[in-house]
C-alpha cells in the first residue's frame, strides 16, 4: 500500500514543501474514498448523529417551553423574543470560533468541549431564578450547540466517501427533527406533571456523552496530514482502514486512485481562505443563504407553540399541535437526502427554499384548525428538507485547511438571522399579526432561492479535493 513520507508528529504548521504535504494528503484523500462503506464508518456516523440528535433537543424545547416561561416570568412579546433570541447569541459566537479552533487544532478537541458546554448551559437553564439568569444561561448553552455545528460537518464530510457524502450529511440534519419531535414529547410529559425547568435538568444529562466520543471518534486523518502531521495521519489512517477490513472479514481494499499532488498554501489562516479568489463567490453565495434562511426559519418556528397559545390554544393542545406539525420534517429530510444525490445540491436547496415560502405565507393565513394543521405539515417538510441541503451543501465548500472554519462562519452569519427573526417577530406581531409574521418567512425564503440560483455551483459526485480545486 502507498504510504505518506512521515514529517515530525507533533508539526502544526504546514510543511516547507508544499507540494510534498499535498501529495501526502491526497494519498490520504484517496485511501479514504476508496474505502467500502461498512458498520465501522455507519458506527462514527451514529455517534456524531446521536450528538447531533441531544442537541437538537436542547434547542427544539425553547419552542414548547417558551409560553410557560413567558407566564410565569409575566414577560411582554418583546423581552420574550430577546430572550429567544440569546441562544442565538451564543451560537453566532460558538460557530465562528469552534470553526477556526477546529481548523487550528482538530475536530475531535473542539467536538468534546462544545458538549461540555452545552451541558453546562442546559443544566444553568433549570436552576435561573428569574428571566436575566435565563438569558444567560440560554447564551452559554448557545454557545456549545454553535460550536458543535461546524465541527460535525466536518468530521462526517472528511470520513464518508463522496458516493455518499451528501446523503449522510442530510441524514444527519434529519436527527434535527427527530430531536425536535423528542423535545415536544419531552415537554408534552414534564410540563404536565412538573415543569419548564425539569425539561432543561433532563437535557442536561446526554452531555456525559463526551466520553463515548473522546474513547470512538478518531481525529480526521485529512486534517491531520492537511496539517503536515504524517506519522498521525498514517497511524489513524491504519487503524481506520484496519476496522473496514475486519468488517470486510479481511477482504482486500481496492486500491485508492490517487489524484495528482497540488501545491499548499502555507500558513494562511483559515478564514481569510474563504476570501480567495476561488471561494470569495462561494462565501456569499452561502453566507447570504444562511442568514436569510435562519431568519425565516427561528423566526417561525420558535413562535410556534406561543402563537397558537396567544390564539387561543391551551399549552397542552399548542404543544400537541407543534408536535404533529413537526412530524413532517422527517419525510422532508428523507425527500432531501435522495434528491441531493439524485437531482444535485444547488436544485434541490432552491426546491426547499421556495417550497417552504409558500407554505409558510399559506400558513400565515389559514382561516382554520384544519388549514392550519396542512399548511403546517407542508411548511414543516420544506423547512426540514431545507436544514438538510444546507448541511450537506456548506463543508462541500471549502478545502480542508478551511473546512470547518467555512461551515461555522457560514452557520454564525445563519446565527445573526436567528437572532433578528425571533425578536423581530415579537415587535412586529402586536402590529402586523400573524400573517404579517409568516409573510416575513416566506420572503426571507425566496430571498435566499434566489440567492442559490444565481451565484451556487453544484458539488453532488465529486470528491471534497475536486470540489477545492
Amino acid at each position: 500500500m502507498d504510504r505518506p513520507q512521515a514529517v515530525p508528529a507533533g508539526g502544526m504548521s504546514y510543511a516547507a514543501t508544499g507540494t510534498a504535504v499535498a501529495g501526502s494528503t491526497e494519498r490520504i484523500a484517496a485511501r479514504l474514498e476508496r474505502l467500502p462503506l461498512t458498520s465501522y464508518q455507519r458506527g462514527l456516523f451514529a455517534i456524531i448523529a446521536t450528538a447531533w440528535f441531544f442537541d437538537s433537543i436542547d434547542l427544539g424545547s425553547l419552542t414548547f417551553v417558551l409560553g410557560s416561561i413567558k407566564q410565569e416570568f409575566n414577560l411582554t412579546t418583546a423581552q420574550t423574543g430577546l430572550l429567544s433570541s440569546m441562544s442565538f447569541i451564543g451560537m453566532f459566537l460558538g460557530a465562528g470560533l469552534a470553526g477556526i479552533a477546529a481548523d487550528r487544532f482538530g475536530r475531535k478537541i473542539v467536538f468534546q468541549i462544545s458538549m461540555i458546554f452545552w451541558g453546562l448551559g442546559s443544566l444553568w437553564c433549570s436552576y435561573a431564578g428569574d428571566a436575566e439568569s435565563l438569558s444567560y444561561a440560554r447564551l452559554l448553552l448557545g454557545f456549545g450547540m454553535g460550536m458543535e455545528f461546524p465541527v460535525a460537518l466536518a468530521i462526517v464530510s472528511e470520513i464518508i466517501p463522496a458516493a455518499k457524502r451528501g446523503r449522510y450529511m442530510a441524514i444527519l440534519e434529519g436527527f434535527w427533527p427527530i430531536g425536535f419531535i423528542a423535545a415536544g414529547l419531552l415537554s408534552l410529559v414534564i410540563l404536565a406533571q412538573w415543569g419548564w425547568r425539569d425539561v432543561f435538568l433532563l437535557q442536561a444529562i446526554p452531555a456525559l456523552f463526551v466520553f463515548i466520543i473522546r474513547r470512538f471518534v478518531p481525529e480526521s486523518p485529512r486534517w491531520l496530514a492537511e496539517h503536515g502531521r504524517q506519522d498521525e495521519a498514517e497511524a489513524t489512517m491504519r487503524k481506520i482502514e484496519d476496522k473496514v477490513r475486519h468488517r470486510l472479514d479481511g477482504a482486500e481494499l481496492p486500491a485508492p486512485q490517487v489524484a495528482a499532488a497540488r501545491d499548499v498554501v502555507k500558513g494562511r489562516f483559515s478564514f481569510f481562505e474563504l476570501w480567495t479568489p476561488l471561494y470569495a463567490k462561494r462565501t456569499v453565495m452561502i453566507w447570504a443563504t444562511w442568514f436569510f434562511a435562519l431568519l425565516g426559519f427561528y423566526g417561525l418556528t420558535t413562535w410556534l407553540g406561543a402563537l397558537l397559545q396567544d390564539a387561543g390554544y391551551t399549552v397542552t393542545k399548542s404543544v400537541s399541535y407543534t408536535i404533529l406539525i413537526s412530524l413532517a420534517g422527517l419525510p422532508g429530510f428523507a425527500a432531501a437526502a435522495w434528491l441531493i444525490e439524485a437531482r444535485g445540491r444547488k436544485p434541490t436547496c432552491i426546491l426547499m427554499l421556495l417550497g417552504s415560502a409558500v407554505s409558510a405565507y399559506l400558513y400565515g393565513n389559514a382561516g382554520s384548525l384544519a388549514m392550519l394543521i396542512t399548511f403546517g405539515l407542508c411548511m414543516q417538510f420544506f423547512l426540514f428538507g431545507m436544514w438538510s441541503v444546507l448541511y450537506a451543501y456548506t463543508p462541500e465548500l471549502y478545502p480542508t485547511r478551511a473546512r470547518a472554519t467555512g461551515a461555522g462562519c457560514a452557520s454564525a452569519i445563519g446565527r445573526v438571522g436567528s437572532l433578528i427573526g425571533p425578536y423581530a417577530i415579537g415587535v412586529i406581531l402586536p402590529t402586523l399579526g400573524h400573517g404579517g409574521v409568516f409573510a416575513l418567512g416566506a420572503g426571507s425564503f425566496v430571498i435566499a432561492a434566489l440567492v442559490v440560483w444565481i451565484l451556487g455551483v453544484e458539488t453532488r459526485g465529486r470528491t471534497l479535493e475536486e470540489i477545492a480545486q
